[in-house]
């Protein structure tokens, strides 16, 4: 007869899925039995549930043998996986961290010392799926280091709102931090209602939103005068380059997806 399977639920972050591993393991579970889900999901029939708190600790473990058996480009991988917003996602990336890890231990004998390649094995569902939502993630940040917008408010502050299908904020703003270190400015995701806020000269941080959002907040703030008057100025520089006998509406959607445009300049209305 075949063991009852265990869905292990857990919050939908990097921290919540990597606590749902250390406990799949920590509680002796037969992993093949183990089904590990990230926010809601259909109900799974004949299935025992149990509620995973995050705890920071125990991700952090997670995190630090991830690492040393696989180093830190499967580490990402997996990291950009989990970033993505995709039903499975948890149990794609714990299926392959727990075929990793068992055939580092037949090869070796023991799950230390070596490290071998996490995701070359794309016969494996789990891992090709991994593999997928890494790669839409990737292009997801690639695409928003290109397309965001930063508009200055009477503040002084650098602004700028994004929409991404995926949760990309964290590993979006450190490519602004190093650009921009002697700047105060904030990254608003809508979407998650989610906050990177980057002092002048100090280190970034995460805000997550509450009942209200960040927008609704913010409605008192405005650009400066000049900043609207450059805005003004490139989307007449975007208009005035454009030639209408060589417009290709096709090639421009594949080069710049109708999801980006509202969230730039020079899409915007006067």
């Amino acid at each position: 007869m075949e063991e009852t399977e265990t869905v292990l639920v857990c919050e939908d972050s990097q921290e919540g899925i990597f606590t749902a591993v250390y406990e799949a393991y920590r509680l002796k579970l037969e992993l093949s039995n183990v089904y590990v889900q990230a926010g809601e999901e259909d109900f799974r029939l004949f299935a025992v549930y149990r509620n995973i708190e995050t705890d920071s600790g125990k991700a952090v473990k997670v995190m630090r043998t991830l690492r040393r058996q696989f180093g830190e480009d499967d580490f990402r991988s997996l990291c950009f996986a989990l970033a993505a917003d995709a039903p499975g996602k948890a149990q794609a990336v714990f299926r392959t961290i727990a075929e990793g890890l068992a055939v580092k231990t037949r090869r070796s004998g023991k799950t230390e010392g070596r490290r071998g390649s996490l995701l070359d094995n794309l016969a494996d569902d789990s891992v090709r799926r991994v593999m997928e939502l890494s790669r839409r993630t990737t292009n997801e940040l690639h695409h928003l280091k290109e397309f965001l917008r930063f508009g200055e408010l009477e503040e002084g502050i650098l602004y700028a709102r994004i929409g991404p299908r995926d949760n990309i904020l964290s590993f979006l703003t450190p490519h602004f931090a190093d650009r921009l270190p002697m700047d105060n400015f904030i990254i608003y995701d809508d979407v998650r209602n989610l906050l990177a806020l980057h002092p002048a000269g100090k280190a970034w941080y995460l805000a997550a939103g509450e009942t209200v959002s960040f927008e609704e907040k913010a409605e008192g703030l405005s650009f400066t005068e000049e900043e609207y008057a450059y805005q003004e100025l490139f989307k007449h520089f975007c208009h005035k380059i454009s030639i209408k006998e060589r417009e290709n509406y096709r090639l421009q959607r594949g080069m710049l997806p109708l999801r980006f445009r509202s969230y730039m300049t020079e899409f915007q209305e006067k």
